[in-house]
């Protein structure tokens, strides 16, 4: 053949002129437009796929290196950062780094953090203790007994000596006192006093003698513990408890066997009452309603009247004592309709610095009707620090992770509560704080960390069991963070809380009290923490202009606690390199991408995280209209709210359901708009007139069509 007697013209020297068959590519290597056809003509050459073959002078050994840099297999893209060499000769080497996933910076386009500017603010006063002992009290010597050794308490407070004397004397009373008082004992005491006085010796088969209405589930079982233990002594009085989430046989078997004092929510009471024809309210003597303006915040107005009604409709004279630790006005509209003639109690202070009255600071009013509002303030304990951070939302999670170490892991074991805006949001974070923040990687490979910090979840979603078993363990241990809604906001005991930290801002100052009056309690000293984002500075002065002190904390004071695990590791006499706000952001991001790494490895994680994203939005649109201006949803930038959730990116269908694949929209014809309006009025039309036996108009138009081929196809 003539091609055996082909010599090719092999060189390496890349000057050498190259021939091109295709005028395409001879083009692109003149370099056509271009200011410099040498370097088009050179990058040409470099890029090639084809190696060049070596001619006989050449070296072996250079022969094996290029041989062995060709067969090294492509770098992937989640390999780590490598040099890569141009191969072109008397030039630097290029380094790029090969990021394995692009995350957007913590740091960058975040809104500047305005400057919060504190006045002076005069706050409500309330005294808590007294030296009166409550043996001075006119109550049985068995239950002073059962106070000082069961409970060890041996002084009373404040609203405890203003209203145990007033109940004692058999007066409806409205009692307003700030959260951690002991409201509970100043309605339990007169309780137990006067059933155990009762002659002849109330029995079980009686029925309820009191019932004591509450909220929540968790504040049901502690007053009933409570009363339990104020029982001790008196055992032919029987306590019991009604609440959502039990089984309904056994609390109709209990009805039916006879509870003398029944401790109960709303919802599961109305419950009985239209379905058990066991519960009978003809010997009731109390009716007391405890924590009255959470009852109402919940929506249980209908509920509680429903049940006074039952009430009446049986047994009308009794006593009514109806607690609250804020006045509202649909708290005064609910003493109108259920108390008769209340004395009306409070122990709050005149404001501080001005003078008082004559009469003195602590006062109990009798008034008839509706008593004074909250809108001037509200009172809260002197040893409560209460503290404000503005984050911008980016930062939010790393933030809040930061605390949550340099609180109870560098500082020592404290007791924490998290309040978080949705359920949601609670159980993920509870999983993404467990996953990350107890393990430490060593090696690659994750173990636990020598400070275990406990995460426990509460919330309502949770089944009664859990719940329980939640609420009696972060009561009983000695440290611990409770992530929860504002299901634990009210009138909870939970002893020895250092730190209420609230995540999400509170709905209004007085949900913000309740909040913050987890800590602090009988005269402890406590510590609150509110999360603000730039645009909801404003926050700050809505609590100011009600009496309430609040001092702001800087974020790199917080951030800054990052940097101690890598101090830790240090020589005692090394000093780094870098500025503390440096290595701050540094440790930031390390653990901002733990974080993502985390939420983006299954589906499941990356689909709880937008749940819980979503949620959070749907918090933050429904916060009231008067607060509307500091909370407004579009103020909020998706992508840095989806950051501080463990999310790379907004994600989109935050409206609908998620998880769930979109429907596909049926492909549209290309007819015409006049086109489609003609078959539809003749479908119209055809369904009007037509016998419904017949085929449709657009199979006999078919129909006729093919016949018409079938005769011009027979025809040829």
């Amino acid at each position: 053949m003539a091609d055996e007697e082909l010599l090719l013209n092999v060189t390496t020297d890349p000057n050498f002129p190259v021939f091109h068959r295709n005028q395409r590519v001879r083009r692109q290597a003149q370099g056509r437009g271009s200011k410099n056809p040498g370097k088009t003509k050179r990058k040409l050459l470099e890029t090639s796929a084809i190696v060049p073959l070596p001619s006989k002078p050449t070296n072996k050994s250079n022969l094996a290196v290029k041989r062995k840099k060709n067969s090294e297999p492509p770098q992937d893209e989640q390999s780590p950062p490598k040099k890569w060499n141009t191969g072109r000769s008397g030039e630097k080497e290029e380094t790029r780094s090969m990021a394995p996933v692009k995350t957007s910076s913590l740091f960058r386009n975040n809104p500047e953090l305005p400057e919060i500017h504190s006045q002076p603010v005069s706050t409500l006063k309330e005294k808590v203790f007294t030296t009166d002992s409550f043996s001075e009290l006119d109550v049985h010597p068995h239950l002073v007994s059962t106070l000082n050794k069961v409970l060890n308490v041996s002084s009373m407070t404040s609203i405890q000596k203003k209203t145990i004397p007033v109940l004692l004397s058999g007066n409806d009373a409205l009692v307003r006192s700030q959260t951690g008082s002991g409201k509970t004992l100043a309605y339990a005491i007169p309780l137990v006093q006067s059933l155990q006085a009762i002659q002849p010796k109330i029995q079980r088969s009686d029925g309820p003698c009191a019932v004591v209405l509450v909220p929540t589930r968790e504040l049901a079982l502690q007053s009933f513990e409570a009363i339990q233990k104020l029982l001790k002594p008196f055992t032919w009085i029987v306590p019991g408890i009604l609440m959502g989430g039990e089984k309904r046989k056994s609390e109709k078997a209990r009805l039916r066997k006879g509870i003398n004092i029944l401790v109960t929510t709303p919802g599961r009471l109305l419950d009985h009452i239209k379905h058990t024809k066991s519960i009978s309210f003809r010997r009731v003597q109390w009716f007391i309603i405890d924590e009255a303006d959470r009852l109402l915040d919940l929506g249980f107005e209908k509920d509680v009247a429903a049940i006074l009604n039952a009430l009446n409709a049986t047994q009308e004279k009794r006593q009514n004592v109806l607690l609250s630790a804020t006045l509202t006005d649909g708290v005064s509209r609910l003493a109108g309709i259920s108390l008769r003639e209340p004395v009306n109690i409070q122990v709050t202070e005149a404001h501080v610095g001005e003078p008082t009255s004559e009469a003195g600071a602590n006062e109990e009013v009798v008034c008839q009707g509706n008593a004074e509002r909250d809108s001037d303030g509200y009172s809260i304990p002197e040893q409560l620090q209460q503290l404000i951070v503005l984050v911008p939302s980016k930062l939010r999670l790393v933030t809040l992770s930061a605390f949550i170490l340099q609180k109870c892991k560098f500082e020592g074991p404290q007791k924490m509560m998290i309040f978080f805006s949705s359920c949601e949001a609670v159980e993920f974070h509870n999983n993404l704080f467990t996953k990350v923040l107890t393990t430490h990687t060593a090696g690659g490979e994750a173990k636990p960390s020598p400070h275990e910090v406990q995460f426990l979840r509460l919330h309502g979603n949770m089944e009664q069991e859990a719940r329980t078993k939640v609420f009696t363990e972060f009561s009983q241990s000695k440290a611990g963070v409770l992530l929860c809604t504002d299901v634990a906001a009210r009138g909870l005991d939970l002893p020895q809380v250092t730190w209420i930290v609230q995540y999400s801002a509170p709905p209004s100052p007085a949900e913000y009290v309740h909040r913050v009056g987890r800590t602090a309690r009988i005269g402890s000293c406590g510590n609150a923490l509110l999360f603000l984002t730039p645009s909801e500075v404003e926050y700050a002065e809505l609590l100011a202009s009600r009496q309430i002190r609040v001092s702001e904390i800087k974020l790199e004071s917080i951030m800054s606690a990052l940097t101690v695990e890598q101090r830790k590791g240090k020589a005692p006499g090394h000093k780094s390199q870098l500025p503390a706000s440096q290595a701050a952001r540094e440790q930031a991001t390390a653990l901002q991408t733990q974080y993502e790494n985390y939420v983006h490895s299954t589906k499941e994680t990356l689909l709880q995280a937008k749940t819980a994203l979503q949620s959070y939005i749907r918090a933050y649109a429904t916060y009231p209209s008067d607060l509307k201006h500091i909370f407004y949803v579009k103020n909020l930038h998706l992508g840095h709210a989806a950051k501080s959730f463990g999310l790379r990116d907004a994600p989109q269908r935050l409206g609908g359901k998620l998880g769930v694949p979109r429907k596909r929209k049926p492909e549209r014809s290309g007819l015409t708009g006049k086109a489609t309006y003609k078959m539809r009025l003749t479908r119209m039309l055809q369904s009007e007139y037509a016998s419904g036996l017949g085929p449709t108009l657009s199979s006999v138009r078919k129909q006729r069509k093919h016949q018409r081929l079938g005769v011009s196809e027979q025809l040829t």
